[in-house]
């Protein structure tokens, strides 16, 4: 199994995206150690290809042309990693927002993977991305993705809820080592480590999500899983101990 990080971009937001228990917004007394670019938080955007020798499973797609000019740019990424897309035949979605599906379509309208033959969409999230207009050519050829559903003999989805309705993870094993694709559980990762009951504006539930981040990151540092994060800073893939109070990312 090879697992490939795959950089989309980037998102500078503002930082009153980041919310404490309570829903107040992070101004002025944003802790010193979360760096911004310009007054704002800078995200990356990244998607994940797991190869298991015959077919490539991608893990979101990023943006495309869909929202900021500093994403759109996994085709760029595939071709430095030497993946050629038409061995990517399966697609599996965390969720539903933009800057994780409009990838399916090039910014010059073509399909953004010819071979692709399955794409995996969290059942509650169906109607979701059955609403979005530009991808109308693959509403009928998504399947419905459930948590501890197999995706192959190597990968299982994992129940995230929170951030969005039907958010899931990727557990990917192979010879006893196991990394955790986990979407969105992360944002602002200089803080929500250390931090984890801090939450994220876009974050459907709030209340959800904490509980949800504070239970992988404890799997996550118990069983020495490995993870990847579609917001953790570029290549996004590391390990996760825990501290006194919270916890602690070590990037690979």
């Amino acid at each position: 199994m090879t697992v490939t990080s795959l950089r989309d971009g980037y998102v500078d937001m503002p930082v009153r995206r980041l919310h404490k228990p309570g829903g107040e917004p992070f101004g002025n007394d944003l802790p010193s150690q979360v760096p911004l670019f310009e007054g704002a938080l800078r995200l990356s955007v990244n998607a994940f290809a797991i190869d298991d020798g015959q077919d490539i499973t991608l893990i979101d797609t990023g943006s495309s042309n869909a929202w900021h000019p500093t994403m759109g740019f996994l085709p760029q990424a595939l071709s430095e990693a030497k993946i050629a897309v038409d061995r990517i035949r399966t697609v599996a979605f965390t969720h539903t927002h933009l800057d994780h599906i409009h990838g399916l379509v090039l910014a010059d309208g073509r399909d953004g993977f010819p071979q692709l033959s399955r794409l995996l969409v969290p059942r509650t999230e169906l109607d979701m991305f059955r609403s979005v207009a530009r991808l109308s050519r693959f509403h009928d050829r998504t399947e419905p993705l459930d948590p501890g559903q197999s995706l192959s003999a190597n990968i299982e989805a994992v129940a995230a809820a929170g951030h969005e309705i039907g958010h899931t993870g990727f557990r990917v094993t192979s010879r006893g080592e196991t990394l955790l694709v986990w979407g969105d559980l992360v944002h602002v990762p200089s803080l929500q480590f250390e931090r984890p009951e801090v939450a994220w504006e876009f974050d459907a539930d709030q209340e959800q999500a904490r509980a949800t981040r504070l239970r992988i990151l404890g799997l996550a540092a118990d069983n020495g899983w490995c993870v990847a994060g579609a917001h953790l800073d570029s290549p996004g893939v590391g390990r996760v101990s825990r501290t006194g109070t919270g916890f602690r990312f070590e990037p690979l």
